[in-house]
């Protein structure tokens, strides 16, 4: 457990940051009225770079507002999604989760494919924050509400939404008011330990045009995971997130707003999500005993770093009675270590044919191996954009957006000792001559730094005649991705690869047809197109490929250097209606998709391969219901059935099947149904307080983590490897880890709490009432020979918040 004088320290410094003045940013005008018109079931938002509300937006779109996000309980964007009908996320742990939106899933991406792209668009507020693998698990404190734009939104939003767009839109600067908020929880997980926060936010004006809006806070996650072996521990996936989020609003002149803002957010913990069944150094195989639930075997102890500053500058002005200009340049800067244990890994190497059959010694399988992935990012966006602002039957925008992104990937396998016995088996020098300048006893390293650039302008325009709004809007992009890939190790290449590049350019558009016989009655009909960007794939790990670079896996997976564009066409038909204190939105819709880019695991090489599927397609149904019941009750049901599938196959020279991408087979990670249902009671229990309760059932259907978890016999194993740490004997047999299939799950919450006049309120919750253990992705080390197991989700959690508004 992390030490608890320091996370009071943590905690402390957190909310004292509310007292410090730091120069910050903002949203838009539209975005500003936004935050100020979320009242009863009206919400507004800017999912068109125009406040909107719900109903009046012509596509599919969700928002969990503050309210809701405490109704639920939710803490993070997994949290979110099972409220929210076709968003879906596969957790691979913190900070690495992946998003999906309405089906669109290429698999599980791991944490050494740096250059794949993502394709969910994840912002904070204007500023995009997406990074394939490591989406930011920004804090939900004093958020307004979390926008979800179902299907491709390339067109306002880039290249990374192709299946859609989250936004988490703050709550900004208020000129003329001071106003804040605190907060702490505690919590005990079932089976773990304790948790704890500390929160608090406050708005302050400086003189009659400008104002400060500080946001701090510090949490310990408890840890729920237990840990066997030389590294063994208790709740060792405990950790700490602490961040400060500043703006300042300059508004020196009527219409002329300026806001600079700074983010930082420091996330640490101690260990995985991670729940083994399979373990080369507890193998069944060699007659160990099962891990008990929620337990993983340890040689050497895990953790995740995420240091993440955002900085960023926003200026609305006019520029004629009726046009706008917005000005939106970012700055992020993120360094974030995976260190993982892979003794297991680097073992089940060094057991198999590439070591054994040269007369290694049997310890070079039962070293500490450690596999440490380093990322640095710096990220430079600016957008422009011209938008009318008048009343009338034309509305446009315009605009133009740059990025450059400087990521530099490392990867290392310190492993000590490994060297002298390798040498000792080889020859004096093999392991130094495979070195290619990284350090020794290390079998494995990359260097993998890569430059991207991207040029947009994009532009939208409706026109509103009688009942009809036709609505069109398109965006053309020019992409250059250049990168370099150094290898070194005895388990690697020895590569040299000094400027792979890649790049592309298109134009993506999108038509609107809505028809509105009044305001609380509207049905739209939607064609859009939306892309992912291509790039390189990396060079297999050839000396642990079966049979070497002769070998059916080299065969199969070898020479795939780049992969192109991913392509969809959306088509979309949907009604909006509000009655009274009902509100109902439904939509159905078609994704056409080429090239969908998926990443198979390239067999015993250790190695991943983006492949190109030319055909696949999501089609469903999702709905949303909310209502005002009267007598104090309130009842929201979403869910969405969607169907998501190959429509062809990827073969190998031999006609065989290509890591289960199969015309037919499903896409990974989307469950066929996921719903949910909220219920909430409030009642004046006396003068100047009130009573309220929320229960809500979140039901999320089976999934599949990777294309070939579906296949016939995905989960039997005719060669695992097994080592003895004992005896130091190895062997291979047959494992049976059964279905891959990830089971369906049920979570319930509930809450009920006291809330005061003077802006004080108590609440008691239990998250996961009922304690069941969600599988939420398959987690497999080296296609399953070293480590098999899942990424679990959190056991029930009883606790209580004390919130004071002000």
């Amino acid at each position: 457990m992390a030490n608890p004088a320091r996370i009071r320290r943590i905690l402390l410094s957190s909310v004292a940051s509310l007292v410090i003045a730091t120069p910050a940013l903002a949203q838009s005008a539209d975005e500003t009225q936004a935050d100020d018109a979320s009242t009863g079931n009206e919400i507004v938002v800017t999912a068109t770079k125009r406040a909107q509300t719900i109903q009046e937006v012509p596509f599919s779109v969700n928002a969990q507002t503050a309210a809701d996000i405490e109704k639920t309980g939710a803490t993070s964007i997994e949290d979110i999604s099972r409220s929210v009908a076709g968003l879906t996320v596969q957790n691979l742990g913190p900070g690495q989760s992946q998003v999906s939106v309405r089906g669109v899933s290429a698999g599980q991406i791991v944490r050494d494919q740096p250059g794949v792209k993502e394709q969910v668009g994840i912002y904070l507020d204007e500023s995009v924050t997406s990074l394939s693998l490591f989406t930011p698990d920004f804090d939900l404190f004093d958020l307004n509400r979390v926008e979800t734009l179902r299907g491709p939104q390339g067109t306002l939003f880039g290249s990374g939404s192709v299946g859609g767009t989250v936004r988490y839109i703050t709550n900004q600067p208020k000129l003329g008011q001071t106003e804040g908020q605190v907060a702490a929880d505690v919590n005990v997980l079932d089976g773990g330990d304790v948790g704890y926060a500390a929160k608090g936010a406050v708005n302050v004006p400086l003189g009659e045009n400008a104002a400060l809006r500080v946001v701090g806070y510090g949490e310990h996650f408890a840890g729920f995971i237990n840990a066997v072996g030389p590294a063994a521990g208790k709740n060792i996936n405990d950790g700490e997130r602490y961040g400060v989020r500043a703006a300042v609003l300059f508004e020196p002149v009527a219409g002329l707003k300026i806001t600079p803002r700074i983010v930082y957010q420091d996330i640490k913990t101690n260990g995985f999500n991670r729940a083994d069944v399979y373990h080369l150094y507890q193998s069944p195989l060699a007659g160990a005993p099962a891990l008990p639930e929620n337990t993983q075997y340890l040689k050497l102890r895990e953790g995740f770093r995420d240091k993440t500053t955002l900085a960023d500058l926003t200026i609305t002005a006019p520029v004629a009675d009726t046009i706008d200009v917005t000005s939106v340049t970012t700055y992020i800067h993120r360094d974030i270590l995976v260190s993982r244990d892979a003794s297991a890994l680097t073992g089940s190497v060094s057991v198999s044919p590439f070591i054994t059959a040269l007369g290694a010694a049997p310890a070079l399988g039962n070293l500490p191996s450690n596999l440490k992935d380093a990322t640095k990012l710096k990220t430079w966006t600016q957008e422009l954009r011209l938008a009318s602002t008048d009343k009338g039957p034309f509305q446009w925008v315009l605009g133009g957006f740059y990025s450059k992104i400087d990521r530099k990937y490392a990867q290392r396998l310190p492993t000590p000792g490994y060297d002298a016995l390798v040498d000792a088996a080889l020859g004096d020098g093999v392991s130094a001559g495979a070195a290619n300048g990284f350090p020794l006893n290390s079998p494995y390293n990359a260097d993998i730094p890569y430059d991207i650039e991207q040029f947009a302008v994009f532009g939208e325009a409706s026109y509103k005649v009688g009942d009809f709004k036709l609505t069109a809007g398109g965006r053309y992009y020019d992409f250059k991705e250049s990168r370099d890939f150094i290898s070194g190790g005895v388990f690697a290449n020895g590569d040299r690869n000094i400027g792979d590049k890649t790049k592309s350019d298109g134009f993506n558009p999108r038509f609107i047809v809505s028809y509105q016989p009044s305001r609380d009655l509207s049905v739209n009909i939607q064609a859009s197109k939306g892309f992912r960007l291509g790039g390189v794939n990396d060079p297999l790990n050839i000396p642990l490929c079966s049979g070497g670079a002769n070998g059916p896996d080299a065969k199969t997976y070898g020479n795939r250097p780049n992969y192109k564009d991913e392509s969809l066409w959306n088509y979309e038909a949907g009604v909006k209606l509000a009655s009274g204190p009902v509100t109902f939105n439904a939509a159905a819709f078609y994704n056409d998709i080429r090239n969908l880019q998926v990443t198979a695991d390239a067999g015993s090489c250790s190695s991943r391969v983006v492949f190109n599927v030319p055909k696949a397609h999501t089609a469903g149904v999702e709905v949303e219901m909310a209502a005002q019941l009267g007598m104090g009750f309130s009842l929201a049901v979403n869910g969405s059935v969607i169907e998501s599938k190959f429509d062809s196959s990827v073969k190998d020279g031999t006609g065989a099947i290509i890591a289960g991408i199969r015309d037919g087979n499903r896409l990974p990670t989307v469950p066929k149904f996921q719903m949910s249902a909220t219920a909430g009671y409030t009642t004046e229990v006396s003068n100047g307080m009130d009573f309220s309760a929320n229960a809500s059932f979140q039901h999320v259907g089976n999934r599949f983590t990777q294309p070939s978890d579906q296949e016939a016999g995905a989960g039997s194993f005719s060669n695992s490897i097994f080592f003895n740490p004992a005896t130091l004997a190895n062997g291979t047999g047959a494992y049976n880890f059964g279905s891959y299939q990830l089971p369906s799950y049920n979570l319930v919450n509930i809450s009920a709490g006291l809330n005061w006049e003077n802006g004080l309120s108590v609440l008691v919750y239990a998250n996961n009432l009922f304690n069941e253990t969600p599988l939420l992705s398959l987690d497999r080390e080296r296609g399953g020979r070293a480590r098999l197991g899942y990424n679990v989700g959190t056991p029930r959690k009883i606790g209580m918040t004390v919130r004071k508004s002000f």
